[in-house]
């Protein structure tokens, strides 16, 4: 199955732009430019339905040129993948699935895989999950986010991380501004630097010889 363009038919709706349920030898740029073709579609906006598709911000910027000159303004991203949310949120494109966010004290018991959470933790929230997390927002001082696997925040996180909670050493911690009261990874804790952070760099916290290290983040979490 190819991708498509199916085009709302009210003027008030978004067109959907779906890539193949299976990643095939095109890319997904491909794949677009040859689902649009001919194609006239009438201008406005687009929502573009990922899957499990890994899209970082020099292919969804390409997407939106593709998109450009047909007057179509790519706005929202739907994705299964975190890489795909992460560059998603980075172009300030819209990943809500449309549904009012989790509360702040919520277990991903639904997603086991990944949880999405939108909004920004204040202090005295808890946001924990059985997967990997993806905090889209903040994490303030006096709020805490946890999970099995990684902790990834696009946003600040200045209060206090543990990835790695069933006892994952190679659980990873990620924020574009890694100034945590404490971090925690597997068993292993730390607290956060002092300095300032590197411009323009997300961080990531890991464990090497038994200890935490931070090093700007692999470029599938930075873009």
């Amino acid at each position: 199955m190819a991708a498509a363009l199916i085009q709302a038919i009210d003027v008030r709706q978004p067109h959907l732009l779906r890539l193949p349920a299976h990643q095939a030898s095109a890319s997904a740029v491909e794949e677009v430019r040859y689902a649009l073709g001919s194609l006239l579609p009438r201008a406005g906006t687009v929502v573009l339905e990922a899957g499990s598709w890994p899209l970082r911000l020099p292919e969804l910027r390409q997407l939106q040129e593709l998109l450009a000159p047909l007057q179509l303004e790519l706005i929202r991203v739907a994705s299964d993948h975190p890489d795909t949310l992460v560059a998603a949120a980075a172009l300030g494109l819209d990943t809500a699935p449309g549904a009012p966010p989790l509360p702040a004290t919520a277990m991903a018991t639904a997603a086991p895989d990944l949880l999405v959470h939108h909004g920004t933790l204040r202090s005295g929230d808890h946001l924990q999950a059985e997967g990997s997390v993806l905090l889209l927002g903040d994490v303030n001082p006096g709020a805490r986010i946890s999970a099995a696997g990684n902790v990834l925040v696009w946003g600040r996180l200045r209060g206090i991380a543990h990835a790695g909670v069933a006892g994952d050493s190679d659980a990873r911690i990620v924020a574009l501004q890694l100034r945590p009261l404490q971090l925690r990874i597997a068993d292993v804790v730390a607290r956060g630097p002092e300095g300032l952070p590197p411009q323009g760099l997300a961080e990531q916290a890991l464990l090497v010889e038994g200890e935490i290290r931070i090093d700007p983040a692999a470029p599938e979490f930075s873009g």
